[in-house]
């Protein structure tokens, strides 16, 4: 029988997004190798790259490449070439715009530590060697995308306006999606908000209370966010699933990406529409891109989430995450989670010991 072609769009982006995704692509070739599956690769612009290359962050070619794949693999977007654009001309616009195109509601943001790097993180190794953690993101309402928004003139004074705002299907779409994980974990889910200011966030807790009496296998708590960014930082490892809204997570995930030490280690999916796009959670860090000093795990661990959650390939995710673990063990540091006294190695040489082990 004939393997089947997998077709995966794959956006490199700007800054040391290339290098990285470079990285994960020959992760998946070498799948390909070993389990005897094709891959089909197609390359488009995006962002900064696709501003400098087209005039548009996101180009309609783009766009129609990843509606007709069977997953979406995104480097990192934006640098500060582009800051003075006008906002439609901004790097991020296209992240937003493609996040609302593909209906990418659900980001999943897991943050585990790895024995051998405990002592990479600036927090005590008691605290944070048993992390386990998995933060649900509602990823395309809230503050980002309310409206009215922007800027305006009054009263001889320049006023800024955002809105944030959901439904009570948005909240209970994210909140199935969190309780859904939890069954497949440690069946804990932890919603955070701030309903004791917010109008939102009291929606959002009733709402995400009446789910969980659909889930009553699911211990489910609350946590105000501000709480939670403290008990992040004490005592990480009292958390299974947190589930919040797209500000929140925005924030909070990069903060339990630091548990693991390194924001270069951790790898996102968002979900929600037929196609799903896959990127590492950390930015476009200008300032080392070209130099070969990224760390490219977290591009290669979101491949391995493409895998087993887009084309439902478990054995070879496995491998992709048994082979970047290998790698760790045996001592193998990019400068981001080298300790004092170890010598780093390249993003093309992390990559291709992660391959050699897969």
């Amino acid at each position: 029988m004939n393997p089947r072609t997998y077709k995966i769009a794959v956006l490199p982006g700007d800054g040391i997004g290339p290098e990285v995704v470079r990285e994960g692509i020959n992760a998946l070739l070498k799948i390909g190798d070993r389990f005897s599956h094709r891959f089909e690769v197609k390359e488009a612009p995006i962002g900064g790259a696709a501003v400098d290359k087209v005039g548009v962050p996101l180009p309609p070619e783009t766009l129609s490449l990843c509606k007709n794949s069977d997953a979406v693999l995104l480097g990192a977007i934006g640098g500060p070439k582009w800051n003075s654009n006008p906002p439609e001309l901004k790097p991020e616009q296209a992240l937003l715009a493609l996040r609302k195109d593909l209906g990418l509601f659900a980001n999943l943001r897991p943050a585990k530590t790895c024995p051998a790097l405990v002592h990479s993180s600036t927090l005590k190794p008691e605290t944070i060697k048993d992390v386990d953690l998995l933060v649900v993101r509602e990823l395309t309402g809230g503050l980002y995308y309310g409206e009215p928004r922007g800027i305006h003139q009054a009263n001889g004074q320049k006023i800024a306006v955002n809105t944030m705002t959901y439904s009570e299907r948005e909240v209970e779409r994210i909140a199935v999606v969190a309780f859904e994980a939890a069954r497949t974990r440690r069946k804990r889910v932890c919603s955070v908000d701030k309903a004791n200011v917010l109008e939102c966030s009291r929606l959002w807790r009733s709402v995400v209370n009446e789910v969980g009496e659909r889930f009553p296998d699911v211990e489910l708590t609350h946590m105000y966010v501000d709480n939670c960014a403290m008990q992040l930082i004490r005592n990480p490892s009292q958390f299974d699933v947190l589930v919040t809204e797209n500000l929140f997570g925005d924030i909070l995930s990069d903060e339990a990406a630091m548990l693991t030490g390194s924001i270069g280690m951790l790898p996102s999916a968002s979900l929600g529409g037929i196609i799903a796009l896959y990127e590492p959670v950390h930015g476009s860090a200008p300032d080392i891109a070209g130099q070969g000093k990224a760390n490219p795990i977290a591009a290669i661990a979101s491949v391995a989430m493409m895998l087993r959650i887009s084309l439902h390939l478990v054995a070879e995710a496995d491998a992709v995450e048994q082979a970047i673990l290998s790698a760790l063990m045996r001592g193998h540091r990019t400068a981001d989670i080298c300790a004092p006294g170890e010598s780093p190695i390249s993003t093309t040489a992390m990559g291709d010991i992660i391959v050699r082990h897969i």
